[in-house]
C-alpha cells in the first residue's frame, strides 16, 4: 500500500508469520466450532428445501458473537492482547485464509461425493466435476451436528469483527487517540454484524439457505472475501487526516457536519436493508402479518407488494449498498480504495439481481409482470 498517509507496519509473508498466522486462524475457526457445540442457542425449523424437507438449526451466532466480545475485551484489557497484530500479518492471513479454504472445499467435496451427492447436467452448466468443487456437491453438509453453510458465516462475520476492531486498537497505540472518523467507522461496522446476529433467523429464508450448494464459491467469500475486502475500508480509516510534523503528529479533524449527513445516510440504509429482509422473512412466515401497520398487500397471495417490496424489486439490495457506502466515506476522498467494496458490490449484486429477475421471471409469469408494473426497478431508482 502506498500513500500519503500512515498505515499500519505490514509485515512480508515468511515461514514465522505464516506459522502464527496458521496458528491463530485455526484457534479462531475451532474456537467458533466448538462454541456451537456446547453454547446455548435457539432452535429454528428452516424453510422446504428444493426436495420438501426442512431441517431444525441451533442459531448460535448472537451468543458466538457476544462470547467473542467478552473473550477478546478481556484479552485486551486483562492480557495485554495486542488484535494490532493481525494488521501487521495481514498477508499471512489472507494466504493461511485462503488454504482454509481450499482445504475445507476438499472436505466439503469428498465427503458429499461419498455420500453419493453429485451436480448434473440439469443442476449446472459446467462439468459435474468442476461443479461439486465450485458449488458443492451437498446442499446443506453437516459435521457433529452442525450446519457447516450457518457455521461458516460466523468465522466469517465475526472476524470481520475482530480485524475491524484491530485498526481502532492500531490507531490508538500509533497516535494516542481515536478519531472521530474511527468511531463512526467502527459503530456503523459494529451495528451491522448485531443486526445480523440479532435477527440471524432470518437467514433461514434466503436463497443461501435453502437452495444453494455449498462449495468453493461460498466458502471463498465466508473466509476471504467478507473479512479481508471489507475490511479494507479500515486502512484509510485507520491514517485520514493525519501528518507529520516537526512536533509530532497532527490530525485535521472530520468536519463535524460530514459526520451528522454520514450516520443519517447510514441511519437510512441501514433501516432499507434490514427491515426488507425482515419484511419479506415475515410474510414467508405468516402471510398475514401486518406490514408497517396494515394487513400485507400481495398478488394472488404469493407476491409481496407491501412495506419496501411495493417500492423496488431488490430494494434490500439498495439499502445494503448505502451500508457499504457509508463505510467508505468514513475515510474520506484522498484515496479511491475505500470505494472498492462498495463498487464490487454494486457490480455482484447488480448481477445477482439480474438472475434473480430472470428466475422469478419464469417462477412467476404474467403475475410478474404486473409486479414489475408495480415495484418499477431492482436496485437504483429511475436506472436500474
Amino acid at each position: 500500500m502506498s500513500s500519503d498517509q500512515p498505515f499500519p507496519e505490514l509485515l512480508p509473508v515468511t515461514a514465522e508469520t505464516l506459522t502464527d498466522a496458521t496458528l491463530w486462524v485455526s484457534a479462531f475457526v475451532v474456537a467458533l466450532f466448538v462454541g456451537s457445540l456446547v453454547l446455548p442457542a435457539p432452535r429454528w425449523t428452516g424453510f422446504p428445501q428444493p426436495n420438501g424437507d426442512r431441517k431444525e438449526y441451533a442459531l448460535h451466532g448472537l451468543p458466538l458473537f457476544l462470547v467473542t466480545h467478552v473473550v477478546l475485551g478481556l484479552g485486551v484489557a486483562v492480557g495485554g492482547w495486542r488484535l494490532d497484530a493481525l494488521l501487521s500479518h495481514f498477508w499471512s492471513l489472507f494466504v493461511v485464509a485462503n488454504g482454509w479454504a481450499l482445504l475445507f472445499t476438499a472436505y466439503l467435496f469428498v465427503v458429499g461425493r461419498a455420500k453419493g451427492a453429485a451436480h448434473t447436467k440439469e443442476d449446472s452448466p459446467l462439468p459435474p466435476l468442476l461443479a461439486d468443487l465450485w458449488f458443492g456437491p451437498e446442499l446443506n453438509p453437516t459435521l457433529l451436528g452442525v450446519d457447516l453453510k450457518m457455521f461458516m458465516y460466523h468465522p466469517s462475520l465475526i472476524g470481520l469483527g475482530v480485524m475491524n476492531a484491530a485498526f481502532a486498537q492500531a490507531q490508538w497505540e500509533t497516535f494516542g487517540t481515536l478519531t472521530l472518523e474511527m468511531w463512526l467507522y467502527q459503530g456503523f461496522t459494529w451495528a451491522y454484524l448485531f443486526s445480523h446476529y440479532a435477527r440471524e433467523d432470518f437467514m433461514l429464508s434466503t436463497w443461501d439457505i435453502i437452495a444453494e450448494r455449498f462449495g468453493f464459491m461460498l466458502v471463498w467469500g465466508d473466509l476471504v472475501y467478507v473479512p479481508f475486502l471489507y475490511s479494507l475500508v479500515g486502512w484509510w480509516v485507520f491514517g485520514r487526516g493525519w501528518s507529520e510534523t516537526d512536533t509530532g503528529w497532527v490530525h485535521e479533524p472530520y468536519p463535524l457536519w460530514g459526520a451528522a449527513l454520514l450516520v443519517a445516510f447510514h441511519l437510512c440504509s441501514h433501516t432499507v436493508f434490514r427491515s426488507a429482509n425482515w419484511q419479506k422473512d415475515r410474510f414467508k412466515r405468516d402471510p398475514q402479518a401486518p406490514i408497517w401497520g396494515k394487513p400485507p398487500e400481495t398478488l394472488n397471495g404469493r407476491l409481496l407488494i407491501s412495506g419496501w417490496w411495493g417500492v423496488g424489486r431488490k430494494i434490500n439490495y439498495t439499502g445494503e449498498i448505502g451500508v457499504y457506502i457509508s463505510f467508505a466515506l468514513c475515510a474520506g476522498f484522498a484515496a479511491p480504495w475505500p470505494y472498492v467494496l462498495p463498487l464490487t458490490l454494486i457490480v455482484l449484486l447488480t448481477q445477482r439481481a439480474g438472475r434473480d429477475d430472470k428466475r422469478c421471471r419464469a417462477k412467476y409469469g404474467e403475475l410478474w409482470e404486473r409486479y414489475c408494473e408495480r415495484a418499477r426497478f431492482r436496485i437504483i431508482p429511475f436506472l436500474y
